[in-house]
């Protein structure tokens, strides 16, 4: 059987600050990105008919899980699944480049500019009540569009393809952020890895 593991960070805990402060990637990546995929392992324990399924096979096909492991893989695949993005489209802020080539092209067709798309983005987050994510996806028409799910919900579900998100449960931002979540959507923008974002894209679309 396969065992979901922790995906390894391509770089330190203290790599984001000023934006994302040691203490929580620590807790955030170590503590509840774990706690997802230990939880997403049991619930699977003795399923061998889904243990070898890729996470984007199990989320895509909820229905057709045992009903009782049905809300565990939404919510503990879906944990595993959205974090893993999160941590790939993240990057020092030195690393961090403008949207360029056929992304740029894409997000100026879909918005307009980056600014416009921007603004969309930080409206998602903030408005998305409780705990959630905000997502760049592509969605079935090859369209850029800017979406929010509550709880641990992927695109995926929905048949779209995520190539950006932020993560906007408490957990996220409270050390450093407190109740400032649009203070911590704007420190953001400036860690994006835009070049990794653009390579999600061109698959996407292919």
């Amino acid at each position: 059987m396969t065992k979901f593991e922790l995906p390894a960070l391509k770089y330190s805990f203290d790599a984001l600050e000023p934006y994302i402060d040691k203490q929580t990637m620590e807790i955030h990546y170590g503590k509840h990105h774990q706690t997802y995929i230990d939880k997403l392992n049991a619930a699977l324990e003795g399923k061998d008919e889904w243990q070898n399924r890729s996470l984007e096979e199990l989320l895509s096909n909820l229905e057709s899980l045992p009903e009782e492991i049905q809300t565990a893989v939404r919510n503990n695949g879906g944990g595993h699944l959205n974090h893993t993005l999160f941590w790939e489209i993240i990057a020092p802020e030195k690393e961090a480049a403008a949207p360029s080539g056929k992304l740029a092209d894409a997000i100026n067709e879909a918005f307009g500019n980056i600014s416009t798309f921007e603004q969309q983005f930080t409206d998602a987050a903030t408005t998305r009540f409780g705990s959630g994510w905000a997502w760049l996806v592509v969605n079935q028409k090859g369209q850029l569009e800017v979406t929010s799910t509550p709880n641990q919900d992927n695109p995926i579900m929905d048949g779209k393809t995520a190539i950006l998100c932020l993560d906007v449960w408490e957990h996220a931002y409270y050390l450093k952020y407190q109740n400032r979540r649009p203070e911590y959507i704007e420190s953001f923008f400036n860690i994006i890895n835009w070049d990794v974002v653009a390579a999600k894209y061109e698959q996407a679309i292919k």
